[in-house]
């Protein structure tokens, strides 16, 4: 009895071990789920999807993607102010390096022209650009002798952008022609904007570079209003054409850009394109003063 007993229980453990061998995973999953005990788990690793072979037939190892990160502008204008002289200007200070060849890409505020073509408007100008102009009462302008105007210019970055500016209405037959003349020449402007009345009581940060025409405020170091004022003068560049008078150099840290010898883009020279340019229509050049210089400033009223 006990023999036939023992061997009933050889024969059904042969059979289970027949049947579980030739049993799929699945299937054994399945049953895994069935019974009301499952084993409980075992002290190996976790089985993990081996990696295809490398092109030299050893096995890749597994590693996470790289973490996606945006490289940071090489320079973020007006970020850091500057400590301040006694006369209330920034310090001037070496120009940085990344600003020594300036060559900043443009940021469109406006949709650059469509075919390359220089395109121009002339028109009053809107409400909402008089409302983030410097513009106000008790300037010596009235708005309606100011004009708005759109006009096409080349960036450093090499392409086309439509830039805006506010001049005189007796001035903006004759400026939109100077910049039609600059833009076939495609001599390069940083940015061409209005600028806002909170920029007048900003610190100095010495490193703008606004190609622009329309400032209410009072000339420098004066108490009579700027030729800016009444929309009658432009300065074209800024920091590559500063300002210069004594040890004071605007923007304070365009300091290199006074050495007027290492030719650079954006620069303004005598007898260039921007010079007679801005000559055809009765404007001065500040760069032919003897002090101050003021190397990016044309005027209708010779100061």
């Amino acid at each position: 009895m006990f023999r036939r007993s023992l061997d009933r229980l050889i024969t059904a453990l042969s059979v289970a071990l027949v049947l579980g061998a030739c049993t799929t995973p699945e299937e054994q999953g399945r049953a895994a789920a069935a019974s009301p005990d499952p084993p409980a788990p075992t002290a190996a690793a976790a089985p993990t999807t081996a990696a295809p072979p490398s092109a030299t037939g050893a096995p890749r190892t597994s590693a996470p993607p790289p973490p996606t990160t945006t490289a940071a502008p090489a320079w973020v204008v007006g970020a850091t102010p500057l400590p301040l002289r006694p006369d209330g200007f920034g310090q001037v200070l070496p120009t940085p390096a990344v600003l020594a060849d300036r060559a900043l890409p443009t940021a469109d505020l406006l949709p650059p022209p469509v075919d390359g073509r220089f395109a121009v408007t002339v028109a009053p100008v809107p409400e909402a650009v008089v409302a983030r102009s410097t513009w106000q009462p008790g300037c010596p302008v009235a708005l309606a002798q100011l004009r708005y105007l759109t006009m096409s210019f080349w960036g450093f970055d090499g392409k086309a952008h439509t830039g805006e500016m506010i001049v005189n209405a007796s001035a903006a037959e004759g400026v939109a022609g100077v910049f039609r003349a600059l833009y076939a020449e495609r001599f390069p402007i940083e940015e061409m904007r209005v600028t806002a009345a909170p920029e007048l009581d900003l610190a100095p940060t010495g490193d703008g570079n606004n190609t622009g025409a329309f400032v209410c405020r009072k000339g420098r170091k004066l108490s009579s209003w700027s030729a800016h004022a009444y929309g009658l003068a432009l300065d074209v560049n800024p920091f590559c054409n500063p300002y210069i008078q004594g040890d004071l150099v605007l923007p304070e840290l365009a300091s290199s850009y006074v050495d007027r010898k290492n030719r650079r883009p954006g620069m303004v020279f005598a007898g260039d394109t921007a010079v007679r340019a801005f000559a055809a229509i009765g404007w001065s050049w500040g760069g032919e003063w003897s002090s101050p210089k003021d190397i990016q400033h044309f005027s209708a009223l010779g100061r």
